[in-house]
């Protein structure tokens, strides 16, 4: 299965039970409810999935689990976020192994590289696979940005085929395609710009709120691509209260606790996270009732 990298691209949370293991119906629940609202493909093991607290064992879980269950509607789609580039070309040798139709790439994780070693990280993966990649840029929360320069000399790797614009600088769209033209494929991977960066020509949005909220996500995508710019704001102005859940350091927890109340999820997380309480906990559930309180009807 090949991937086009368009449309909306649910960044999945881990599911866990309330003894620490991985809660595989409840995340099955959850999977088929993003199949029903018509997701085009599934990110797994990325900052909502908890990556940096999950075994190797329980990623092959997650991925096999994940791809029986898509049996072939929509492709699944491993994040790589390691610090050496033995274990990252270790986790793409496994992705293939597992039925993963694709990667999400981080630059190395934990140590600021600089251009030359940056460019050389992603190369190199790439070179050792053939499995389609998706660069995941996101300086704000990881440090390094992969610069347009960078993606110069990327695409000389014919399976570098997107980008997660996770910069925040909605401009990044109009640069990359000024450059690039559709060489790179862009989806947005910052929930509260999504639309804005859509009007402009983003190709897919890898989705947070998505996990509690898939019918609304994908219809904001499908009318925007669809010229009813109205219409998806209608929605997406609905949305936003919700959306900026996905831009706090404790987006897992906030998402989480998102889903539990749409009954396709738990509050579980794994330490160091920890469940929120007291006030915290109180102004987020309200957030999300006043959301769910208002939801517009679709069709």
């Amino acid at each position: 299965m090949s991937i086009t990298w368009t449309g909306v691209f649910p960044a999945l949370t881990t599911k866990f039970t309330a003894d620490d293991t991985l809660d595989l119906p409840l995340f099955e629940k959850n999977l088929q409810a993003q199949l029903t609202a018509g997701v085009n493909g599934i990110v797994l093991g990325g900052t909502l999935g908890e990556a940096s607290v999950l075994s190797t064992i329980e990623k092959e879980q997650l991925i096999k689990f994940a791809v029986e269950k898509c049996a072939g509607k929509v492709p699944v789609v491993l994040n790589i976020a390691e610090g050496s580039t033995k274990e990252a070309l270790l986790q793409a040798e496994h992705a293939k192994a597992w039925g993963a139709k694709g990667l999400m790439l981080l630059p190395p994780m934990r140590y600021k590289s600089d251009h030359r070693e940056t460019v050389q990280w992603f190369k190199t993966i790439a070179n050792a696979t053939d499995l389609p990649i998706m660069i995941y840029n996101n300086p704000v929360d990881y440090k390094n940005e992969v610069t347009l320069d960078m993606f110069a000399e990327l695409i000389a790797c014919k399976n570098i085929e997107a980008v997660k614009e996770s910069t925040r600088d909605v401009t990044n769209v109009t640069r990359m395609k000024n450059r690039f033209g559709d060489r790179i494929k862009i989806l947005c991977g910052v929930d509260t710009l999504a639309m804005e960066e859509l009007c402009l020509g983003a190709d897919g949005w890898v989705a947070g709120l998505v996990c509690a909220f898939p019918k609304e996500t994908v219809t904001i995508f499908n009318l925007v691509k669809a010229g009813k710019i109205e219409e998806a704001a209608k929605i997406y102005r609905w949305f936003m209260p919700l959306l900026e859940l996905d831009i706090h350091p404790k987006l897992v927890q906030y998402i989480k606790l998102a889903e539990a109340q749409l009954g396709i999820g738990s509050e579980n997380v794994r330490a160091p996270r920890l469940i929120l309480e007291g006030e915290e906990r109180a102004g987020i559930l309200k957030v999300i009732n006043d959301g769910i309180a208002t939801r517009p009807a679709l069709s």
